[in-house]
């Protein structure tokens, strides 16, 4: 059979053997999409699932922060442009003043956004309004963070200043990727220190899973010490189903828990666990792999992204779904050897020093987590130069741990052999070719799935 996949900016027509199962990602919702997203908005607004609407929350007087999703949240549909607005009116019918609200960018450790891309996301009148009342969350600013205590669990809770010193927290959300954002990730990352993060983002805990989901379990524990130190009424949430990347689905809005817990509902009605997407495991997974991350939103691939964050990452929960232990994984990437310095100051560091010594993410984190949580140099950039945390580059390395599962991996493509090799896994000239060293190894009748991955793109400013 001949098929299309993508592979870095490109789409290839490759041929696979006639007996390849084919299945889908799973990353958009059987579901109808609303033709125009202020609707969905206006009418959660109009009637939250466990809250009263936000103008009869709202008074005269009130101190306000909205915050809401960076730009690597995989939302291409103009969520924020129009939530916000909209979030604006309401609390200024009950009687806020514009000028009492901040707009908080709920980044995480995750890079600041200039001015000119939080534009892209919602507008420049928003922008040029609210001046230095729009602020990117810094986790690394010790004046302007509150840490609420721990858990039972013993689960730090750290946030912004301004998430805990305001009358009322507005969340807008942009999507929910099945299990893996919103909820009390939003708060409880977006608006946090690894201070607190460090307790879930990690190679085992870190999941997408839409039931029993361990890091989420941890996040509704840290949301109910924030719930009782600031209030069952502190948080409004905005959650967003997305219909597919581009197209927004439904919108609720109420408790985090209320919200949450309709989105998932939703997920759960429309979508199929993707252990149980074929009858049995296969030998062989195939896919292609887009020129794409959300760490490259308005900044530009690397190797470390390509091949670990998305490759084995956002994309490699269906190795283990699918694939027998000790399956091959082929990859369909021309992966170039190129960096972003300035917005991943780490990221070169971590694949050439770091993984030099070891591709075991535990490891990685026992040697170096210490280093680069206090490397003065890269925290300098993260906090004044636009560029992510210096412990996020090692997290970029924790899908590395798929390779207890896979027996090995090709990358099929015309990557530079020591770019490939340097991960351990097996460079290849095509798809065809990386199939044929497969069988080889297990078999001319191995059993082979497709998983059809769509074609991606990052964020860019136009012009």
């Amino acid at each position: 059979m001949q098929v299309t996949i993508p592979s870095g900016e490109e789409l290839i027509t490759v041929s696979l053997p006639d007996r390849t199962q084919l299945v889908p990602p799973g990353v958009s919702l059987p579901v109808p999409a609303a033709p125009d997203p202020a609707v969905p908005v206006a009418e959660a607004l109009a009637a939250p699932l466990d809250r009263p609407p936000l103008s009869a929350l709202a008074r005269r007087g009130m101190r306000v922060t909205l915050a809401f999703d960076d730009p690597t949240v995989p939302c291409y549909a103009p969520l924020w442009e129009v939530a916000i607005p909209q979030v604006l009116s309401e609390l200024e019918r009950g009687g806020v003043r514009r000028e009492d609200v901040t707009l908080l960018c709920a980044n995480a450790m995750h890079r600041k956004f200039t001015r000119d891309e939080l534009a892209a996301l919602m507008g420049d009148a928003l922008v040029a309004e609210f001046g230095d009342r729009l602020l990117c969350h810094d986790a690394e600013d010790p004046e302007n963070l509150v840490y609420l205590g721990q858990t039972p669990s013993g689960y730090d809770v750290e946030l912004n200043r301004l998430a805990v010193d305001t009358d009322l927290l507005v969340y807008v959300n942009a999507a929910t990727t099945r299990g893996f954002n919103g909820g009390w990730k939003s708060v409880c990352v977006g608006l946090s220190t690894w201070r607190s993060i460090r307790h879930h983002h990690d190679p085992d805990t870190m999941s997408m899973s839409v039931d029993r989901n361990r890091m989420h379990a941890m996040l509704d524990e840290m949301g109910a010490l924030v719930d009782s130190k600031l209030g069952p009424e502190h948080v409004f949430k905005v959650e967003t189903a997305l219909a597919n990347p581009v197209q927004v689905a439904k919108i609720f809005a109420g408790s985090v828990g209320a919200t949450r817990a309709a989105v998932l509902d939703l997920t759960r009605q429309h979508t199929v666990a993707r252990r149980d997407l074929l009858p049995e495991k296969v030998d062989i997974v195939v896919y292609g792999v887009p020129a794409w991350s959300p760490y490259a939103a308005f900044a530009r691939m690397n190797p470390l992204l390509t091949l670990v964050s998305t490759a084995l990452g956002y994309l490699g929960g269906m190795i283990e779904a699918l694939g027998k232990p000790g399956c091959s994984v082929i990859l369909a990437t021309p992966c170039p050897n190129t960096w972003d310095d300035v917005h991943h100051p780490s990221y070169r560091e971590v694949w050439e020093r770091v993984l030099g010594e070891t591709r075991d993410p535990y490891q990685l984190m026992a040697r170096h987590e210490a280093e680069f949580a206090s490397r003065a140099d890269y925290i300098d950039r993260y906090r004044h130069g636009f560029g992510f945390h210096p412990l996020h580059g090692l997290m970029a390395a924790f899908p590395l741990k798929r390779l207890r599962h896979a027996g090995r991996v090709f990358v099929a493509g015309d990557a530079t052999p020591e770019t490939v090799r340097h991960m351990g896994f097996e460079p290849v000239p095509t798809v065809e070719a990386a199939v044929a060293a497969a069988e080889a190894i297990h078999g001319p009748g191995a059993s082979i799935v497709l998983v059809q991955y769509p074609a991606a793109f990052n964020r860019q400013l136009s012009g």
